[in-house]
């Protein structure tokens, strides 16, 4: 009984402190790793820096929305299967209930050219830059693996694909394995994921047969629902490079069928941009647009499904593989391009559509101070942004 309360405190834990964040985090994917950071590496301490690191490391190399799948590993690590759940649902819910709203509502309402908009951006760059300095000491210690983290920073800066980050990091993994197997037995690592092999296998089984056999029922059936729903699958299976990539899959799925039209699209995609969340989250709202909120709701769990499976079917083995010596130098250098990409992500789009006016860079500025001297809560930094960014049109 005692262990069993136990289990329902941590899931409650997990449930409150994702909730939150799920209200609070603005900014897009890059963003979101900013706040995670903050909330459950600095201030929690759920995980050390190294963790950290090797899971946003996974879920870079993983299809799908990164950022969820870095919090649903998180929850997975804190509280098994059922704290990864607990830990998506409470990141997620609070924009797709706000885009199931903005779809059945307020559809013809363009939230992108709200003023307080941008002040909530401004919050991302001030979280972003925090997360980035504390990686970067922990990370990039020497020489090599801040010349790797430069190299990794131009080349995603350069050339901005959807495979331009897996093949960084891929490079990275050989550089890192070159330059340090002779040191990689030097740290242990001793975090255990409560995922067994057998149960990793069965999701990833379920992964690429899904993958596999929506399509075809798709086309033997007339079901607007299965149609539905291997749209969504495979938009959440083959996407490389975060929310915004996705967009112009789903555009492409179901603007020209006319299941939604071009106005109500661009409308959702602002209002996508005014709320808290993943971005893959926008799914709901096309969903709903189609079939109302049962709509929205089955389009969430089809577009996100593959990110579930594929990180509770990846995480064993990449326990396995990163606490090997011999792959230990490998992650060494992955770690360090993460850095390189999170510089990059930060310049483009976080800072160039954000910092426009020499006021943008003095609020940013401050709301820097606020969270990393003043140590203030980072749901008051977000209302401070906010605050600001409508201020900001007055002056």
């Amino acid at each position: 009984m005692n262990s069993e309360g136990n289990r329902f405190k941590t899931l409650l834990e997990i449930l409150l402190v994702s909730t939150r964040l799920g209200f609070t985090s603005f900014g897009g994917p890059i963003a979101h790793l900013g706040y995670f950071h903050e909330e459950y590496v600095r201030k929690r301490k759920w995980m050390d820096e190294k963790n950290y690191a090797d899971l946003v490391a996974l879920c870079q190399f993983l299809p799908g929305p990164a950022s969820s799948q870095v919090g649903i590993g998180i929850g997975v690590m804190r509280g098994g299967v059922l704290g990864g759940i607990v830990s998506f649902i409470g990141f997620s819910l609070p924009s797709v209930l706000a885009l199931i709203v903005f779809a059945l509502i307020l559809q013809g309402l363009n939230v992108a050219d709200l003023s307080w908009i941008h002040g909530l951006k401004i919050v991302a760059v001030a979280v972003v830059a925090h997360a980035i300095l504390g990686m970067a000491e922990k990370l990039t210690p020497d020489l090599k693996r801040k010349t790797i983290a430069l190299f990794a920073l131009v080349g995603t800066l350069l050339w901005q694909t959807a495979f331009t980050q897996v093949g960084v990091i891929v490079l990275a993994g050989i550089l890192g394995f070159l330059l340090y197997r002779e040191q990689a037995g030097s740290e242990d690592s001793n975090f255990e994921f409560p995922v067994s092999k057998k149960f990793a296998v069965i999701c990833l089984a379920i992964f690429f047969t899904l993958l596999l056999i929506l399509p075809i029922l798709r086309e033997t059936t007339s079901i607007s629902w299965i149609a539905i729903f291997d749209s969504f699958y495979r938009s959440g299976s083959l996407v490389f490079g975060g929310g915004h990539v996705v967009l112009p899959l789903l555009e492409r799925e179901f603007v020209p069928t006319d299941w939604i039209s071009e106005e109500a699209f661009l409308a959702g995609y602002g209002a996508a941009q005014a709320v808290p969340g993943p971005l893959f989250t926008f799914a709901a709202y096309i969903g709903a647009v189609m079939n109302g909120w049962q709509g929205g709701l089955l389009a969430t769990f089809a577009i996100f499904l593959p990110a579930f499976l594929l990180i509770l079917g990846a995480l064993p083995f990449w326990n396995i593989l990163r606490c090997n010596p011999k792959i230990k130098g490998a992650l060494m250098g992955v770690n360090a391009a993460v850095v390189g990409i999170l510089i990059s992500a930060f310049y483009k789009p976080i800072w160039t559509s954000t910092i426009l006016t020499p006021l943008d860079f003095a609020f940013a500025a401050v709301l820097f101070s606020m969270l990393v001297y003043w140590k203030l809560p980072p749901w008051v930094i977000v209302v401070t942004g906010a605050l600001g960014g409508f201020l900001r049109t007055l002056i």
